[in-house]
């Protein structure tokens, strides 16, 4: 529902985009770009990629392949959900007016993924560092000036059901008991 809404929003410029552009203009460059850099960062995916990575070795190690899997192609729907929608609302970047394909935000979402998928396979103990990692990437993309607000937003609401899987594969990764 949330990502309808704000894609609406987007596609038409409504008073949610004009207020997402301005706080936008008001937000980039108020810390230092070292940081906001090193925020974005964490949703490259030569970052986040191999946090999964290890997660789901650990996972198989573990004789939990069923969940690993899941993670895998979580993960692998990322870019499958995401470069339709940046190619379908073709929205300019809020330093790029020229370009398109700003939204959503596939960092985001790559680091919502890995993290928390990292963290569901490890130990849910995790699942706090993961909102941290994800919460710094959207920060660190908002006020660096890669991504408008609503982008952001719009990528944790599209992965929120995306992450669904551990549920799934614990209850179809069990063998049967006849």
């Amino acid at each position: 529902m949330a990502l309808a809404l704000v894609t609406w929003q987007v596609l038409v410029g409504g008073p949610l985009a004009r207020l997402d552009e301005r706080l936008s203009r008001a937000l980039v460059d108020t810390v230092p770009r070292r940081l906001s850099e090193l925020g974005a960062d964490l949703g490259n995916m030569t970052v986040a990629l191999p946090v999964l990575v290890c997660a789901m070795a650990y996972a198989i190690l573990r004789g939990r392949r069923a969940q690993a899997l899941c993670a895998g192609v979580t993960m692998a729907l990322v870019p499958a959900l995401v470069l339709p929608l940046k190619e379908w609302t073709a929205r300019p970047g809020p330093l790029e007016p020229w370009a398109a394909g700003y939204y959503p935000s596939g960092h985001t979402a790559t680091a919502m993924v890995a993290y928390f998928g990292a963290a569901f396979l490890v130990s849910n103990r995790l699942v706090p560092v993961a909102a941290v990692l994800t919460a710094l990437t959207g920060i660190g993309l908002i006020l660096r000036g890669y991504h408008w607000p609503l982008d952001v937003l719009a990528s944790l609401a599209l992965c929120v059901p995306l992450l669904t899987w551990p549920v799934v594969a614990e209850r179809y990764g069990r063998p049967s008991r006849s």
